[in-house]
């Protein structure tokens, strides 16, 4: 099971706050990095012209947020 490091736990937390429809542009560099990261794959940003991939990745991301913080 995938868990977030403490910190990107933190700042995906701060990130499931929002409640807007739109993503600002550091929030949408956070979830192509943290995709990237936990995902393990090549940092890279999908185009904006179709929101799919990107609400897949959150989706994707929010259930990793579910399984908590690793333990050290």
């Amino acid at each position: 099971m995938v868990k977030f490091k403490k910190e990107d736990f933190e700042d995906w937390s701060k990130f499931r706050l929002g409640t807007k429809q739109h993503l600002s542009a550091a929030e949408f560099e956070l979830v192509c990095q943290l995709h990237a990261r936990y995902y393990k794959h090549q940092y890279h940003k999908p185009c904006t012209c179709n929101p799919k991939t990107i609400k897949l990745w959150i989706k994707q991301l929010n259930e990793i947020w579910n399984n908590g913080v690793e333990k050290n």
